[in-house]
């Protein structure tokens, strides 16, 4: 199918300014990690280092703690829901006086095209903050419980899919409820969790409401072992899930955990084809398939599956693979090696249980962490790349055909988060979405997100919720007294 060449449009990297180290956030001030030891964060799709960051140990994870500590029992706690409130509206305009700069430091740490940056990305974290600013002086009607008030000092650790916009799903509420904040940005993407902490300053944040302290695997189990959290929020895989299930297992603390994902992603005779097609790619190669809840597995009914597979590869031919800053780009770079190689083992596994491959077979750059756009046909419900959660930008088809098979196939995963369902028939939708055993069940498009509206998974996709009135509640604690 011939397609339109594109000129390149690069967006420019002059408006940001990247500095060539970064410390820790930790009360008001950036200060340098106690151990002296720092981290490489580097751009995947050229492998360029852009700064070094600072690597907090166990000592500057209590500092934090600390602070937030003190900013909750001396400041925030004690300030009204309005004026709480006004503090988030500050933030939410400054994101969006600062959305090209944020935009273009996201894709230049993460890989991601810089359209999905600047027009969905940015604009989402700016909304959070405007929607929870609103709920700061309404949480006695948000039917919480009686007298709902603060959890304390929340700890929270977020992904590298979405950096930003995590941080805003979990720093907004948080705020807005009256909780203080330390939180950890994955070690591969720390750059604009750092912006924000500038951005918290430009507000006029009271010092220690928010702190962010940069590194690994060892700085996040210091926030999941200190005594002093009272909470936590995390996002990522189901494995380090259940180790910090494990962790607060017999303690107070609570948490909310957003784990991992494998949607199915369903597709019947009766929709219409090529809107399921655009909502495929949208469900699973929007950001490269770094999506907890993308459409991994795309169940097709028979009779149709040969023409879907055949219009899907055909508009496959038409993504545009390659630097992340040019704006014309459709799917931009794998984030890490590591995560590169885990895509690789994974498809590698699939072509091995008999599975065929196909992809675009598109050009790629020469340097940097690159994977093409691939599809599955011919996958059993048992191959590993029906099963295990890939994480990059690799569709598996199956076929089926009644709905109820469909709907057997679907939850046939141990995975809860995320559905589609593409078909003309109303019925047909409200059916399927009370049948399967998914948090968030799409119709007639995917991957749409609201601030206004709850996210989260079942089984060991997570448990608690995030967005909406409904992601307020792990926040507040309620009943008599103050």
């Amino acid at each position: 199918m011939p397609t339109f060449e594109y000129a390149p449009a690069p967006e420019s990297r002059a408006v940001v300014d990247i500095a060539s180290s970064h410390g820790l956030f930790i009360g008001g001030e950036f200060v340098e990690a106690t151990g002296g030891t720092a981290f490489k964060t580097v751009n995947p799709a050229t492998e360029e280092v852009l700064s070094e960051v600072s690597e907090a140990s166990a000592d500057d994870v209590d500092a934090a703690v600390r602070a937030a500590r003190t900013a909750y029992t001396r400041v925030w706690s004690r300030m009204s829901g309005a004026d709480r409130g006004k503090y988030l509206y500050r933030i939410a305009r400054i994101v969006q006086e600062r959305a090209r700069e944020l935009a273009v430091l996201e894709t230049l740490d993460n890989g991601k095209p810089i359209k999905e940056s600047r027009d969905v990305d940015i604009p989402l974290v700016a909304a959070h903050f405007f929607y929870h600013a609103g709920w700061a002086d309404k949480l006695s009607y948000a039917s919480l419980g009686e007298n709902p008030r603060p959890v304390g000092v929340v700890g929270q650790v977020i992904p590298w899919n979405f950096p930003l916009l995590m941080l805003a799903w979990k720093v907004a509420p948080a705020l807005a409820t009256g909780n203080t904040v330390v939180l950890k940005p994955a070690e591969t993407t720390p750059l604009t969790a750092l912006l924000f902490a500038e951005i918290c300053r430009q507000a006029d944040l009271p010092p220690g409401v928010v702190n962010i302290v940069t590194g690994a695997g060892a700085t996040g189990q210091a926030i999941v072992d200190h005594p002093g959290i009272d909470k936590l929020a995390f996002t990522g895989s189901t494995g380090v899930g259940k180790m910090i299930a494990r962790s607060i297992a017999g303690t107070r603390k609570r948490a909310t955990l957003e784990l991992g994902g494998k949607g199915a992603n369903i597709v019947f005779d009766d929709a219409a084809i090529d809107q399921a097609v655009e909502g495929i790619v949208t469900g699973i190669f929007f950001n490269q398939g770094h999506v907890c809840c993308a459409g991994s597995r795309l169940l097709v009914q028979e009779n149709v599956a040969d023409e879907v597979l055949r219009r899907l590869k055909r508009r496959l031919g038409t993504l545009r693979v390659g630097d992340p800053m040019d704006k014309n780009t459709d799917v931009g770079a794998i984030n890490s090696k590591a995560q590169l190689e885990r895509i690789q083992a994974l498809t590698e596994a699939g072509e091995a249980e008999g599975a065929e491959r196909w992809d675009s077979g598109c050009e790629l750059p020469a340097h940097g962490y690159w994977f093409r756009p691939t599809v599955f046909s011919g996958v059993a419900q048992t191959h590993r790349i029906a099963q295990e959660e890939i994480f990059g930008p690799v569709v598996s088809v199956l076929t089926f055909r009644t709905p109820g098979e469909a709907v057997a196939k679907a939850n046939n995963t141990p995975y809860g988060l995320s559905a589609g369902v593409w078909t003309e028939k109303g019925s047909r939708i409200l059916w399927m979405a009370d049948q399967l055993r998914a948090g968030v069940v799409w119709a007639n498009t995917f991957n749409k997100f609201d601030p206004t509206s709850p996210f989260g998974g079942y089984k060991e996709s997570g448990y608690g919720r995030e967005g909406g009135r409904h992601g307020l509640e792990a926040y507040v604690t309620t009943g008599g007294g103050q």
